[in-house]
């Protein structure tokens, strides 16, 4: 946002290209081209055009209610306000030169339509408070869309994990083998994460959804403006306490990117196991044509694109957040044009987000689970190893001593080039009583720990899952 620090209004002096600025009446010359060029937000904040009408027909219906308009020209404003949305929405909007930002763009073409009424509009308003409301009633606009996105996700993960029934599959610890878990443990595993990611967001949105309206530049203002009256006509469901703070904070920026780069890494994890159980290696699923892509080179190849983007995309979201921690951790009260630098990547990462919950849902819903492929990775492994040391601690055997004795046993397995089901039935210490533990699917029958990986357990965390997508789905969709 182009720095402002009064209430001024487009009057006589040109600025770049015979235009004027909101500024202008300081100065003599108007600026440089080289100036305009560098400090613009233009390109990047006519986003916010929808949110910056809204915020005028607030501003200027606060104004006529507290007698510093009349009705007259409340109504010319306000028609003229409906003009401009009309324009921008067609595409006839004629940007000029001088129009630094979408807020200078706005105040002029209305002035234009309405005359002296519309250069009524910034009284008792500075830019600063102006696209502080306006970035907290996009924040909260696209964060609803972006929770939808997600919500979205979150119940596709529980569909599939309901749909897959029994299946079981390898659970790894450092991408080894380590135990048989049922495919929707995994899947309602990610499915929470994604959970605990719309709740960020839900909170995050509640502490955005507060009015700066009536801040001023930075000290509010001697007029009789109503800030209460204000955030009541735009919907907040608060305003402001203090001034200084009100037009300086970006906090729920801050908790925006953090929500959106925390998100992404949770697309990214679920995106690495995609990649890994789609290759010829692990063969766990097989990819929609929908949702990969193919080789310009090699004619076998079916790629998962989506998972890879949404891997590599963590990073860029990642560096978002610590660019703005960077940029507002040295910063004086109250308002900074280093400030324009919140909206670039607000809105990349809100984007990228959307973009990869949309399309990660449409991969997980059109992904085909190998099933027999899954059982026989588990079946065929050492993965039942510790069920045999836990039956030998049901029997009061020291945990130690019957991680030692399983261990031994699978050594000697390794070394012998048999099964472990073979080591344990002709082991001395063990014998053929152990070697049930070992069938197939065996291992995840017996567990019985609440949030665990056993049949009931999973069962109960299904119903909890299919609970909270309910949930989620009544508040967002």
């Amino acid at each position: 946002m182009p720095n402002n620090d009064d209430a001024a209004t487009p009057a006589q002096t040109t600025g770049v290209a015979g235009g004027k600025t909101l500024w202008h009446g300081r100065f003599e010359e108007g600026p440089d081209e080289a100036l305009m060029a560098f400090t613009e937000s233009l390109s990047f904040d006519k986003r916010l055009a929808t949110d910056d009408i809204a915020g005028s027909r607030g501003h200027a219906t606060m104004l006529e209610r507290v007698g510093i308009i009349n009705a007259d020209e409340l109504a010319a404003i306000l028609a003229g306000l409906d003009q401009v949305e009309a324009e921008l929405a067609d595409d006839t909007f004629v940007f000029v030169p001088s129009d630094e930002d979408i807020h200078t763009a706005v105040e002029r073409r209305l002035t234009e339509i309405a005359g002296a009424p519309g250069a009524k509009l910034h009284s008792g308003r500075s830019r600063n408070d102006q696209v502080a409301t306006d970035l907290r009633l996009w924040v909260r606009r696209e964060g609803a869309a972006l929770a939808a996105s997600l919500v979205q996700l979150h119940g596709t993960l529980v569909d599939r994990a309901a749909e897959v029934g029994p299946a079981y599959l390898p659970g790894y610890t450092h991408l080894q083998r380590a135990q048989p878990v049922p495919l929707a443990h995994h899947l309602l595993a990610h499915s929470w994460a994604i959970e605990r990611d719309v709740d960020r967001l839900g909170d995050a949105l509640a502490r955005a959804d507060v009015s700066p309206l009536g801040a001023g530049a930075l000290a509010g203002s001697s007029l009789p403006l109503d800030p209460e009256f204000s955030a009541q006509t735009l919907g907040f469901a608060a305003t402001f306490n203090n001034s200084l703070d009100a037009v300086s904070d970006r906090d729920f920026v801050a908790e925006m990117l953090f929500v959106c780069a925390l998100g992404m890494v949770h697309l990214s994890r679920l995106g690495e196991e995609l990649i890994l159980w789609s290759s010829d290696e692990f063969g766990f699923i097989t990819l929609d044509d929908r949702f990969s892509t193919g080789s310009s080179m090699l004619p076998q190849k079916k790629n998962p694109d989506i998972a890879e983007l949404s891997r590599g995309k963590a990073g860029r979201l990642i560096g978002n957040l610590t660019g703005i921690l960077a940029t507002l951790k040295g910063l004086p009260l109250a308002y900074n044009r280093d400030l324009q630098e919140d909206k670039e990547p607000l809105f990349d990462s809100v984007d990228q987000l959307r973009r990869a919950a949309l399309a990660m849902n449409g991969m997980l819903a059109t992904i085909q689970f190998r099933i027999d492929v899954m059982a026989a990775a588990v079946d065929d492994s050492f993965a039942g190893a510790v069920d045999i040391a836990e039956a030998l601690v049901a029997q009061g055997v020291p945990f130690r001593d019957a991680h030692a004795i399983v261990g031994r046993v699978v050594r000697q397995a390794l070394e012998a080039h048999v099964s472990l089901a073979e080591a344990v039935e002709t082991d001395a210490e063990l014998g053929p009583d152990f070697t049930d533990l070992l069938r197939p699917g065996a291992g995840v029958a017996r567990r019985i720990t609440a949030g665990g990986a056993g049949t009931d357990v999973v069962a109960a965390q299904l119903t909890k899952a299919q609970a909270a997508s309910s949930q989620l789905q009544s508040r967002w969709l």
